[in-house]
């Protein structure tokens, strides 16, 4: 099946970003880059402050958007930490959805140490939160072997019926469709019947992806690069995502059983800048190549 621009802005009519708090002190204005109620993710990274996920939650909302806060499970105390933190989440920043991970730290800091510990808590849904994301890993995972991500997943797909929760599975950023289109497939023949929202590398120049490294807090971090090793040599050689996002759009309109319906942004390129390729895509806004893949129409 051929790439129409069609099904391209359809895949991508579902789209969210994410911002750290330090990135989202650089963007003047959320509403003149976004369109009202875009989904946002704020992350909440090891060894920072959750308030600082909260401050930017806050503004996130007061200007217009749907703010989803990162919970990383590791980097929480107790059960009385988490509540403080949740209900600062709904109470000020009307945070109706998060996403709960792991987090990327080897020894937690309290006794949660995966994201099923957090969800059967039941704090998040005595604060009005009932859409969770959680995290899924379409090219494995350097901390959790494969049989322990699929065991995972299936308890992940039981909670969420027995708590009715609505639940999707989002993953870090991806790199090649196949592989994607595979795991999602093998998934779903596994019993998966999550929503799944697709990690997309924003367009980025060499110079900003080094400068995300930086602003994200895990330059100095050897054990990061380390583990990220071929991530980042896989981002150093992207610079464009248009032939992910061009696999993944012809997978998913030749399969209506794909349970991928969301793609979520990583802006390596800046904020401002990978919001406005995403738009110009599901706008439609672009031009399919003879070779493969597109080109976004610059206004």
């Amino acid at each position: 099946m051929s790439l129409t621009i069609d099904a391209l802005s359809s895949a991508a009519a579902n789209w969210s970003i994410e911002v750290t708090p330090n990135g989202a002190s650089k963007v003047e204005s959320f509403a003149d880059a976004l369109e009202p109620e875009t989904h946002v993710n704020v992350t909440f990274l090891p060894g920072s402050d959750p308030a600082d996920t909260n401050l930017v939650a806050k503004r996130l909302h007061d200007e217009g958007m749907i703010p989803i806060p990162h919970i990383a499970a590791r980097s929480i105390k107790d059960r009385k930490h988490l509540e403080k933190i949740v209900s600062t989440f709904a109470k000020q920043a009307s945070v109706k959805e998060v996403l709960v991970i792991g987090g990327g730290v080897d020894k937690p800091i309290g006794e949660f140490d995966c994201s099923m510990q957090i969800l059967k808590t039941g704090i998040l849904q005595a604060n009005g939160i009932t859409k969770i994301g959680v995290a899924g890993h379409p090219e494995g995972s350097p901390d959790i072997a494969d049989n322990e991500i699929k065991r995972a997943l299936q308890e992940k797909n039981e909670f969420a019926i027995k708590e009715n929760l609505n639940m999707y599975i989002e993953t870090q950023f991806c790199f090649e469709a196949k592989i994607v289109l595979a795991w999602e497939k093998k998934a779903r023949e596994d019993g998966n019947q999550l929503p799944i929202r697709i990690g997309i590398p924003g367009p980025a120049t060499i110079k900003t992806l080094f400068r995300f490294a930086q602003i994200s807090g895990i330059g100095p971090s050897m054990r990061f690069i380390a583990k990220q090793a071929g991530n980042v040599a896989k981002l150093m050689a992207v610079q464009s995502p248009h032939l992910l996002l061009a696999g993944l759009a012809e997978g998913m309109a030749a399969d209506k059983a794909c349970l991928i319906k969301h793609f979520h942004y990583y802006p390596f390129g800046g904020f401002v800048r990978t919001a406005k390729y995403a738009r110009a895509i599901s706008d439609g806004n672009v031009s399919l190549k003879t070779n493969g893949g597109f080109e976004v129409i610059e206004n």
